[in-house]
């Protein structure tokens, strides 16, 4: 048996054993009772951020949970909890209480694929209650702006040229920004160096200072910047151009046909919490998002509403394990 093909088992025995101990623990905790989710909140509402302060996800968790506070007029907060790879934070959630008193504001990877990225998560992705998708924005592949490259066709040029050489970063490993990284590896034929951070915004700050070579970030965080002259947005990698930067081709129009790659953010609730309780915060988040101080923040950052039901949401989240899935496939990330 290969290496590679043993570490993919022992990656499928982990995420085995995280589930059933994620069923173990939701098993022990006592769902609250009808009567309690009449009267719910009855406490403060605590929404964990698996990332720094300051990302993008941390800015929407802040607008969602003082909008949600006002509707329940009870007290919310927002708990960063971040590092190895958000699962920290995703572990904690796992862990809470299935009251509607702990929720989840994540990035695609622990809500989606990170069982095939790491051994010994400690919790299963697929045992979260989905709540909905608060929002949807496209990525963008971003240079610093002293790379002498103005186009892909010039990027893949350089790179081939400077083989192990050029740098990307990312918000940690298996975050989207590497994986869309990685996906560009694969598909251009190219040999890169990751450097991981702490988080979007450290990788965002070192690119422009120019201490990494480029980066895969969201259009609220990379548009501003190539507006200001601070990097170049080389393209997009949506299905189509965006109006927030319309000179700016795709990278299937650019020449890796098939190529996208999207951040979302999904609101989620610990394992075992009622389809009931997640149905009317799904209800309350849903009319949130259409108010006018969510439609202002959403254009102000480039995101897209989201607002599909749980049932809806669990689909979503199982399709971006698959294509993600692949993604790990084909650019043979192991398991840590």
């Amino acid at each position: 048996m290969s290496n590679q093909t043993q570490m993919r088992l022992t990656s499928r025995r982990a995420f085995i054993a995280a589930g059933a101990l994620a069923g173990a623990m939701t098993a022990l905790a006592p769902a609250p009772s009808r009567a309690q989710q009449a009267n719910w909140p009855t406490q403060s509402v605590k929404f964990v951020v698996p990332a720094p302060a300051g990302s993008t996800t941390d800015a929407l968790a802040r607008m969602i949970a003082e909008q949600l506070g006002k509707k329940w007029k009870s007290a919310t907060v927002v708990e960063n909890i971040a590092g190895a790879g958000m699962n920290i934070g995703a572990r904690a959630v796992a862990r809470a209480a299935p009251d509607g008193h702990t929720l989840f504001v994540s990035p695609p990877s622990p809500l989606s694929f990170n069982h095939l990225l790491y051994k010994d998560l400690g919790y299963d992705p697929a045992q979260f209650a989905p709540i909905t998708l608060l929002a949807t924005i496209p990525n963008a592949l971003v240079v610093r702006k002293t790379l002498p490259v103005n186009d892909l066709k010039e990027l893949i040029a350089y790179a081939k040229a400077n083989p192990g050489k050029l740098t990307y970063g990312s918000g940690g490993v298996g975050t989207t920004p590497h994986l869309s990284a990685a996906q560009l590896e694969a598909r251009a034929g190219l040999k890169l160096v990751h450097v991981p951070y702490r988080g979007s915004q450290p990788a965002m700050t070192d690119l422009v200072a120019g201490h990494i070579d480029m980066f895969i970030d969201t259009l609220s965080a990379t548009v501003p910047l190539a507006r200001g002259g601070e990097l170049k947005l080389i393209a997009v990698a949506d299905s189509k151009r965006t109006p927030a930067y319309p000179e700016a081709p795709t990278l299937e129009e650019a020449g890796l046909p098939g190529f996208k790659s999207i951040t979302w953010f999904g609101l989620a609730a610990p394992p075992g919490t009622p389809a009931a309780l997640a149905a009317r915060i799904h209800r309350d988040a849903a009319e949130v998002l259409k108010s006018p101080e969510a439609a202002d923040f959403l254009r102000r950052t480039s995101l897209v509403a989201g607002g599909q039901s749980p049932e809806e949401t669990a689909k979503f989240f199982a399709a971006e394990a698959a294509l993600w899935g692949q993604v790990i496939t084909e650019a043979k990330l192991e398991p840590q």
